[in-house]
């Protein structure tokens, strides 16, 4: 299918201005889908999706405020609230009454904060990587990263932010490893020196501390994880689906946090398959899927079994 060219618009949310892209599909099969990334990822950092995705619904990409060429955050009331606000903005810009939304590491938060307020306008919510919870240990090594940023490292700040997001362990194999970690370290660096409001942006997304207690139901939802996640561990974001009511859990063999960009076919497959109702077990690399029980909160204990009953 020869899929038309995408169009770009101008928003403003608060005053600050941002703006989205749409490819439009000919005949869709499913809600349009939302896509909203990690702090590298912008408004033209998902081919892969527009590829799987743009045969079967409109795929929308995000500038939000303080990415991209977007207006940066300010210093205060430049939180979760806005951002979700300026997201409500694309999907009513957009004359969708609901829309399929996906969040990857730092846009989970947004994703799942949309939809907690709006869940009437959530057809189906696929969150991967999700930064459920950060330990005192990688905070540190945050803050060591922030601080080359301050001192104007951008090649310090890369290294450190690498080592960070990405599985060292050379016993835990990871599909595209050196490839991926050349990837990250001259995003960072890209980013420090194209925008000039990228520093305060990666402080902003470095330093977040996302909520992500409060469960959810009445959306359809599908959590995703690399085996290897050393931001969070497959197990902790195991935890956390079990939060949503009615979602399923799995795991992407031989990936880490950035399971997009190691797996990144496998992850638009799976997720394309998710949002048009196709079954998910036969997708290409995936650990067994299986429903998971229902503990109160995120930090309830998890349930034991292995690697079979991800």
């Amino acid at each position: 299918m020869t899929l038309p060219d995408a169009t770009v618009r101008d928003l403003t949310v608060r005053g600050l201005r941002y703006r989205y892209r749409v490819l439009p599909c000919p005949a869709p099969r499913t809600e349009p889908v939302v896509l909203l990334g990690g702090a590298l990822q912008g408004i033209h950092g998902w081919p892969q999706m527009d590829a799987h995705l743009g045969p079967h619904a409109d795929v929308v990409t995000v500038d939000l405020p303080g990415m991209g060429d977007a207006d940066p955050l300010p210093a205060e009331g430049g939180g979760d609230d806005l951002l979700c606000e300026a997201v409500t903005g694309v999907l009513d810009d957009l004359g969708a009454e609901r829309v399929n939304l996906f969040g990857f590491s730092y846009g989970t938060t947004m994703a799942f904060g949309c939809a907690r307020r709006n869940p009437g306008r959530i057809a189906r919510l696929a969150l991967g990587g999700v930064p459920a919870h950060i330990g005192d240990e990688q905070r540190e090594r945050w803050a060591a990263a922030i601080a080359r940023l301050h001192a104007g490292d951008a090649e310090g700040l890369a290294a450190l932010a690498s080592d960070v997001l990405l599985c060292t362990d050379p016993e835990r194999p990871v599909h595209r490893r050196a490839l991926a970690r050349s990837y990250v370290r001259r995003a960072f660096v890209h980013a420090l020196t194209r925008s000039p409001h990228a520093e305060r942006s990666l402080i902003r997304a470095l330093g977040h501390r996302p909520d992500f207690s409060g469960g959810l139901s009445g959306v359809p939802a599908l959590v995703f994880a690399g085996e290897h996640d050393t931001v969070t561990s497959a197990e902790r974001q195991r935890a956390f689906a079990a939060t949503i009511e009615g979602s399923r859990f799995l795991t992407i063999g031989e990936s880490d946090h950035w399971v997009v960009l190691e797996r990144s076919e496998d992850v638009a497959e799976l997720v394309t398959r998710f949002f048009t109702d196709r079954p998910l077990e036969s997708a290409a690399a995936l650990r067994p899927v299986a429903p998971l029980p229902r503990p109160r909160t995120a930090d309830a204990a998890l349930p034991t079994g292995g690697r079979g009953v991800r």
